[in-house]
């Protein structure tokens, strides 16, 4: 990007969760100029010739709004943090001016952002290059988020694979396929791993919504605390994402935790959060059905294991790893068994890269995003596949959502960006969140019971 020594470049993020904040924000550290990559990136100034970008982070308002001890597990400082609503956040799009704007959203948040966007820089207005992308493992919805994602400048895939698909599904439906930009998942890095520890370490990583039954999870807790009685000589870890009542990603109606509380673990058994590079850091055997958190351990080289014991299902998402050669059972986990992972599946995934050419696989981003920076005449105006003529059944309820008209702009009674909610409305705001916690995690799950008798 253009040596920029003197003024640092301005970047802003929109994420809608925790997991969709650390990927935002890492991929902000790095594609920015100046910046460290990495999620450990910090704003403020550093040594050197270029000068560190501001990062000023914006949490889209809703059900997954992270926690401060969620944001603080992430481990990136942003220079400023505010939450807001859709509107709020455009009509400060329209008096901020950025260089780089990353959409850390789900696909129909993304989708509604850019027709917003598209609409208050109508006029010709100097604009941020614009990125979006997915946060981790695509095993699901493959089509329908990337047309949702596209209009951005630059669609981001973690991997060789993934930009083939993108690419294919963009060609096939006659979309500009030009924004689909090769990358890796921005959050690897740590040490790698040189042989066990003492204790031998295995870790569990549980997600939110897979499985989605009682059932399942209950047999996977209570396989991982026999493995932790069958080897008493071990430390064994069930990484969770979150605590009772926070949201992440997904929504997550069985807390591992709660499950575990009908449980007697051994002493050897723990329930941890944290970083989950901190966590890898001591980790021999990283365990789980389709976590990210597999990525992140095989660029370690850690050995990692992804569950076949519910089956090799697409509702899983375990299916992403056929060919991985990390497909195995806790009956071949409990003998022994350390899964050998394929050269060949991880290099297509982007992990495990040697040769420092995982810190290169940002490059191309960066050299895009500095040619749209200095494209004569500045950028030009957004173009989303869907509009109002090609997707009238489907786009207008997707904007409605974050309470925008099907021209991108705000419907009334918009949530107001002129002032700050005061501590009424934020007391009210809590409550309101308190409340659809409660319902997802304790009386919806009851009623579903119900409706089973």
């Amino acid at each position: 990007m253009p040596p920029r020594t003197s003024k640092p470049s301005r970047i802003a993020v929109l994420a809608d969760s925790d997991t969709r904040w650390k990927w935002g924000a890492a991929t902000a550290g790095r594609i920015a100029p100046g910046g460290q990559p990495g999620p450990s990136m910090e704003a403020g100034p550093r040594d050197g010739a270029q000068v560190a970008p501001v990062l000023d982070g914006y949490l889209l308002r809703g059900r997954a709004t992270p926690t401060p001890r969620q944001l603080a597990e992430v481990g990136v400082r942003a220079d400023s943090l505010r939450e807001v609503t859709a509107v709020e956040f455009l009509r400060t799009m329209a008096v901020e001016k950025y260089d780089v704007l990353v959409l850390a959203l789900v696909g129909g948040g993304v989708q509604a952002i850019l027709h917003g966007l598209k609409r208050i820089w109508e006029d010709g207005t100097e604009r941020p290059v614009v990125v979006t992308g997915y946060v981790g493992v695509v095993y699901e919805k493959l089509a329908d988020g990337l047309l949702l994602r596209h209009g951005a400048d630059l669609v981001l895939a973690n991997s060789r694979q993934d930009a083939e698909r993108f690419r294919a599904v963009y060609d096939g439906v006659g979309a500009d396929a030009s924004s689909v930009t090769e990358v890796a998942l921005p959050f690897l890095g740590g040490a790698p791993y040189t042989g066990e520890h003492a204790p031998r370490t295995v870790v569990f990583a549980a997600q939110p919504s897979v499985p989605d039954n009682r059932r399942d999870r209950t047999y996977l807790l209570e396989r991982l605390v026999r493995h932790a009685r069958s080897h008493p000589e071990r430390e064994v870890l069930l990484k969770l994402r979150s605590r009772p009542g926070e949201h992440t990603t997904h929504i997550e109606e069985l807390p591992y935790q709660k499950l575990a509380q009908r449980l007697d673990p051994p002493a050897n058994f723990r329930l941890v959060y944290g970083n989950m590079g901190e966590v890898l850091d001591r980790t021999d055997l990283m365990v789980t059905v389709s976590s990210t958190a597999a990525l992140e351990s095989l660029h370690r080289r850690i050995p990692t294991a992804v569950l076949t014991d519910l089956g090799v299902r697409e509702a899983l998402g375990n299916h992403h790893f056929i060919g991985s050669g990390c497909l195995a059972s806790w009956d071949q986990l409990d003998a022994g068994h350390l899964p050998v992972p394929d050269e060949e599946w991880v290099a297509r995934q982007g992990v495990a890269a040697g040769g420092g050419s995982y810190e290169r696989a940002f490059d191309t981003a960066r050299e895009r995003i500095a040619e749209l920076l200095d494209r004569p005449g500045g950028l030009p105006p957004l173009t989303p596949y869907y509009t109002p003529a090609t997707a009238p059944g489907y786009l207008p309820a997707i904007l409605a959502r974050h309470h925008l008209g099907p021209d991108g702009s705000p419907l009334p009674g918009a949530p107001a960006a002129d002032r700050g909610p005061g501590p009424v409305r934020q007391i009210v705001r809590r409550a309101a969140r308190g409340a659809y916690r409660h319902g997802v995690q304790r009386v919806a799950p009851v009623i579903r019971r119900m409706g089973d008798l």
